[in-house]
């Protein structure tokens, strides 16, 4: 489970997917499989969620990394590169920014 803090030590990914209803569920079916699979037993992999608005049209992913390298190595990695196509198949854009916790309420 993600714990978000200020002082904690970890990179965070916050990804944005521009999807429809209609691959909405194929999407997450996706990028959970992913997560089950293969991104959850990358080194440095921390914690993820994943979340989606109520018009179906959207779906945020939170996720935190040890470090910044090792989220870019599961990025670059033969496998992520190929299940990133097929994700891109299923939405209008997909985009991960890395963020440090700036404050916490």
């Amino acid at each position: 489970m993600p714990k978000i803090s200020a002082n904690a030590e970890a990179q965070t990914v916050i990804t944005t997917f521009e999807t429809s209803p209609g691959t909405c569920q194929d999407l997450m079916d996706a990028l959970e499989d992913a997560y089950a699979s293969f991104i959850s037993k990358q080194e440095g992999f921390i914690a993820a969620g994943l979340h989606v608005n109520d018009a179906q049209t959207r779906i945020a992913n939170y996720s935190q990394w040890q470090r910044r390298e090792d989220f870019q190595a599961m990025l670059r990695s033969d496998e992520m590169r190929a299940r990133n196509r097929r994700i891109s198949e299923l939405c209008r854009t997909f985009e991960p920014v890395l963020y440090d916790v700036a404050a916490t309420y």
